[in-house]
């Protein structure tokens, strides 16, 4: 493969160079992510369903690309940009509150690692790298429906 081709894959895989940030890299993706998520909802959760389908989709396969394939380095945040989205799913409209209790239960899970986030942690795979982001989303989409339940926010 060209090495450019290789290069614009990494660039996608570190979250359009959000992972090379010199600190929490991680972090960095899920404010691309909530960024995203943020410009997709006014136009429908159709419209942020979409954007998770396609930086899943895409992750998956620039993580294929790059010449350490088995491995989840650090700068590799395309994971948190499509699992940050998912619990965007959960609000209505775009809210300061609703995104930073997204953006938190998003982080506290992904961090964290419950069950069964650190099952597809375990994998080293692509599937593994993507798969414990989608299921902290998961997750955090889960807790933002129960809290929306019980609270009046």
């Amino acid at each position: 493969m060209a090495a450019t081709t290789i290069a614009a894959w990494r660039f996608i895989a570190a979250g359009f160079g959000a992972g090379w940030a010199p600190k929490a890299p991680g972090t960095f993706g899920s404010l691309v992510g909530l960024a995203i998520g943020c410009l997709l909802l006014p136009a429908g959760h159709l419209a942020v369903l979409a954007g998770i389908i396609a930086a899943t989709a895409l992750g998956l396969h620039a993580i294929r690309q790059l010449p350490q394939a088995g491995e989840d380095p650090g700068w590799v945040v395309i994971d948190e940009i499509a699992g940050q989205m998912i619990p965007l799913l959960a609000l209505r409209t775009v809210s300061i509150p609703g995104a930073l209790l997204a953006f938190a239960l998003f982080r506290l899970f992904d961090i964290w690692k419950p069950w069964p986030v650190s099952w597809a942690d375990r994998r080293k795979d692509e599937f593994g790298i993507m798969g414990d982001d989608i299921i902290a989303g998961l997750l955090a989409l889960a807790a933002l429906f129960i809290l929306y339940r019980i609270l009046p926010l």
